[in-house]
């Protein structure tokens, strides 16, 4: 009896000693190959990543350049010049002039989707200044004509920053940081 449980406890430790270095070597290849497909799989990300960077680069530069196109067609020195009074009624000018930065602003609508949520606040909160100082000028008692009201919302904007200023150099900052 003692005879045969020493050739199975040999039988054993052989086949453990044939076993365990198989286990462990396979154990082994497993981290190995997992580290190895982890590793590929973080490449291929980070390639296909590079790759994206490239083609949205110029589609998010784009929407930055047409935003501050927007933000220089809005200023109001700009915009008072580019849109003059057909009857010289003070009401009908300054709807002219909102109306006129409100399509544009529709017209840049989209690109709110290639710039930073910060940026598009930002230029949310210029428009609706530039509106606010047209219409805080409209309601101005000594303002009766188109004329006077161009006058004042040109003399109130070298008083102050314009607006849309102020957002341009946001952008700028912005687009030389990811540049």
């Amino acid at each position: 009896m003692l005879f045969i449980q020493n050739i199975e406890l040999s039988k054993i430790l052989e086949l453990l000693s044939f076993t365990i270095p198989s286990v462990v070597t396979g154990v082994v290849a497993y981290y190995f190959f997992r580290l190895y497909t982890s590793n590929e799989l973080q490449k291929m990300k980070f390639n296909l990543l590079k790759e994206n960077k490239k083609a949205t680069l110029p589609i998010k530069l784009q929407a930055y350049e047409r935003m501050a196109l927007f933000l220089e067609r809005i200023n109001l020195p700009k915009l008072i010049v580019r849109v003059s009074s057909i009857n010289n009624d003070k009401n009908a000018y300054a709807i002219s002039l909102i109306e006129t930065i409100e399509k544009e602003f529709e017209h840049n609508l989209t690109q709110q989707i290639y710039i930073s949520e910060e940026s598009w606040d930002v230029i949310v909160a210029s428009k609706n200044a530039t509106i606010h100082i047209i219409r805080t000028n409209l309601n101005s008692e000594v303002i009766n004509t188109a004329q006077e009201l161009r006058e004042k919302i040109i003399e109130s904007t070298t008083a102050i920053a314009s607006p849309s200023l102020s957002a341009l150099k946001v952008l700028k900052n912005e687009v030389h940081n990811f540049i």
